[in-house]
């Protein structure tokens, strides 16, 4: 036993070794390449860069695509702003040589203890490489690349030449990219002027601009601050009467207006995704020439420019138009203090038709005749409302989802499966958390929600036949010597069958006709809409509003809100569709929806649908008025035929003999005639009456016959009779019943 122990140990060993000897070899190797590169000067001390975006026809978009025009240098900047960012990014920044060993050794032994990538230790030196002179990707051989571009960096340039090329080289959030650029966005003054509680809030952003961005993540950004102040009043960097001011003060932004709108431009969008793309900052984009050629539509972007400036919005905005067919985006536009296509907001009755009604037709669950109850109700411990709180008894799931009724969705969601759901709005580009579990998903319930480009994109499968593939702005990109580096290639799939596409979009030009998106009812042309509004608690006022429409070539979205939450006074069928409309009016789009070859119009008894909810065929007996046409598909036809005008069903009736009247009580059928006959006369007709009817005969003998004879109003040959025997009471005083025979 002691020698197999031996043995197993010293075959660890030399594996352990092995692994330590390869480790060593590869680092080693990586090390010797990384040292022979050569550091891009001009990437490194460019104040100004420019990136070319060029339209669908190849013609340059004009908009601000500079990047880095601002350039603060060193002098000029406070101490306290110099130490905010040594203090919280890196304390050994003047001791170092570029590379600090004892804080990668902490953080890996932290890594480990934690179990993940929880801590980096990258200096300022570093930091400034990876922005500069690397790609985003993160592997081991970048890493060191990194490390050997450092100590090359720190042997050509002195500490406050690298400390003012790093100020003016990070990323700030909101396309800022320097320390000019971000003073002058969020507050409006040169980098000079910043104050040390606005130098310390900057300071605090760069690790993650999205998570501490003081506008969207208030208080996020505040706990960043105050933990940037901390370290400099730990390193002796403060006064304790200034650190005590600061800590104390809330975040005061004054943001330039002139330039958030350029936060969400179709150039500035083209831009993020090209940088995605090529895992390089919009920096390096710039300087290394990249030209980016985009799917931008001219005409189709001036009409929403035009549509979203119509009216004055005091709100956050943004709009998209996609190519159904190309799955890319042509025009985009929107105005907020932060970027509209990183934010994610709750879409209302929008995803409706994406995770409820398109689903549940393809599942065969419904048709769009499907009678469903709105009632109030509870499913697994919630209990939905509609608007208003008003309900609307049986109606048709084309009612239910045009006018945007609440129960339906929730009761259909219910009949599909929440997870059957959640997996074809995700195969169409929607994204949830692992919360987003209960029936509140019906109503856009979403523990975080979606950007206009992702609910946009979700509705082109309904146009594309059920096809979707992400839309995309960036159709290609060359390098300086025009040399193709990237090549757009839709990736297309089958989400939901053709049929059950064109039924949803059916349903949807109902919305646009008569629906909640009534407001394009005037456009002459083959549209279907949807309207979201998401309201706020305990108020009339709204956080969002949204419409998505489409025709057979494009969609085209609208949301109107505030990122920061500030309630808005619009609604989804108001102002957006508004905006819709206007777009639509300009672009006069001709396209038409085509029908596929598996969808059927078939007629359905009308009578059965109203009396007991059911869709059945309607037989060849049965006269027109009480047919009614409903499309559906081949896959999914009704199995059953309606026996009316074949036969007809025993009288539902009961009697009472009440002061030597019979009273007679009839669950009637509008479509039948009733011929109350005594001693052969007619006394009484009903006819064209649904539900019960309350009939008075009177008695003329102690035992008096009435006969019943009844017949289809429309074909009288199909008739039928019954008979039932009265006997007239001995005393006016009382009334019996039960007492007749047929």
């Amino acid at each position: 036993m002691k020698k197999f122990v031996k043995v197993v140990f010293i075959i660890l060993f030399v594996l352990i070794l092995s692994a330590i000897i390869g480790v060593a070899f590869y680092v080693s190797a990586n090390y010797i390449k990384a040292r022979a590169l050569s550091l891009d000067t001009e990437a490194l001390s460019s104040p100004y860069t420019a990136i070319q975006v060029f339209d669908s026809e190849n013609k340059p978009i004009k908009e601000d695509n500079e990047v880095n025009k601002a350039f603060a240098k060193l002098s000029s900047l406070s101490e306290n702003t110099k130490n905010a960012f040594i203090s919280i990014e890196d304390k050994e920044f003047y001791k170092h040589k570029g590379v600090n060993y004892k804080r990668i050794a902490k953080a890996i032994l932290n890594n480990i203890k934690a179990r993940g990538l929880k801590e980096g230790a990258s200096t300022i030196t570093q930091q400034l490489i990876k922005n500069t002179q690397l790609s985003s990707e993160k592997t081991f051989a970048r890493k060191i690349k990194e490390i050997a571009l450092a100590q090359k960096l720190e042997a050509n340039f002195n500490k406050d030449q690298i400390l003012e090329l790093y100020l003016n080289a990070i990323y700030f959030g909101n396309n800022c990219y320097g320390i000019e650029s971000a003073s002058n966005y969020y507050f409006s003054k040169e980098a000079k002027a910043l104050t040390v509680e606005e130098a310390s809030l900057l300071a605090g952003l760069i690790k993650s601009p999205a998570k501490y961005s003081p506008i969207k993540n208030y208080d996020n950004a505040l706990k960043r601050r105050n933990l940037v102040l901390s370290e400099m009043y730990s390193d002796g960097k403060l006064a304790t009467d200034e650190y005590n001011k600061a800590m104390q003060s809330k975040i005061q932004l004054n943001i330039n207006t002139q330039k958030k709108n350029k936060l969400n431009s179709y150039c500035q969008a083209s831009i993020d995704e090209a940088e995605s793309i090529l895992g390089l900052p919009a920096k390096q984009i710039a300087l290394k020439g990249y030209k980016i050629y985009t799917y931008q539509n001219q005409q189709k972007q001036e009409a929403l420019d035009s549509a979203l400036t119509a009216k004055e919005l005091d709100c956050d905005y943004g709009g998209i138009v996609i190519n159904n067919q190309k799955h890319c985006v042509e025009a985009y536009s929107g105005k907020s203090n932060y970027k509209i296509l990183e934010a994610k907001r709750q879409p209302g009755s929008c995803i409706k038709p994406i995770l409820v009604y398109a689903p549940a037709l393809n599942e065969d669950i419904i048709y769009p005749c499907s009678q469903l109850l709105d009632e109030k109700t509870t499913i697994s411990d919630y209990s939905p409302k509609n608007v208003g709180n008003v309900y609307h008894g049986y109606v048709s799931a084309r009612e239910a989802l045009s006018k945007s009724m609440n129960i339906p969705a929730v009761k259909v969601l219910s009949y599909l499966g929440i997870d059957k759901g959640k997996a074809y709005a995700e195969q169409m580009g929607i994204e949830f958390d692992q919360q987003d579990n209960s029936y509140t998903l019906a109503l856009g319930g979403m523990t975080y929600g979606v950007n206009i480009l992702k609910l946009a994109g979700a509705y082109s499968t309904l146009a594309n036949g059920g096809k979707f593939a992400s839309p995309r702005f960036v159709a290609f990109i060359t390098d300086k010597n025009g040399k193709l580096v990237y090549v757009n290639k839709p990736a297309e799939k089958q989400v939901l069958r053709q049929d059950s596409s064109y039924l949803v979009t059916d349903m949807l030009r109902t919305c646009a006709k008569s629906g909640t998106a009534k407001k394009l009812n005037s456009l002459e042309m083959d549209i279907a809409s949807k309207t979201g509004t998401v309201g706020k608690s305990n108020s009339k006022l709204n956080l969002d509003a949204w419409n998505v429409s489409y025709t057979k070539d494009q969609t085209c979205g609208v949301w109107l809100g505030n990122l920061d939450n500030t309630p808005i006074s619009y609604a989804g069928g108001n102002q957006p569709t508004e905006i819709v409309k206007q777009y639509f009016t300009a672009i006069k789009d001709t396209s038409v929806f085509q029908v596929p070859s598996t969808i059927v119009e078939r007629d359905i008894d009308q009578t059965e649908l109203n009396e007991n909810h059911r869709v059945v065929l309607a037989n060849i007996y049965m006269p027109e008025r009480y047919k009614h046409k409903e499309l559906f598909s081949t896959l999914n036809l009704p199995n059953d035929i309606s026996d009316k005008f074949t036969t007809l069903e025993k009288l539902n009736l009961t009697s009472v003999v009440e002061d030597n009247n019979a009273i007679i009580t009839l669950n009637s059928k509008s479509y039948i005639t009733y011929d109350f006959i005594i001693d052969g006369k007619i006394i009484k007709q009903i006819s064209g009456k649904e539900g019960e009817q309350i009939i008075t005969l009177p008695l003329n003998k102690h035992k008096q016959t009435v006969e019943i004879a009844y017949y289809y109003t429309l074909d009288p040959t199909i008739s039928s009779s019954e008979s039932i025997t009265l006997i007239k009471s001995k005393t006016t005083q009382k009334a019996y019943s039960d007492k007749w025979f047929i």
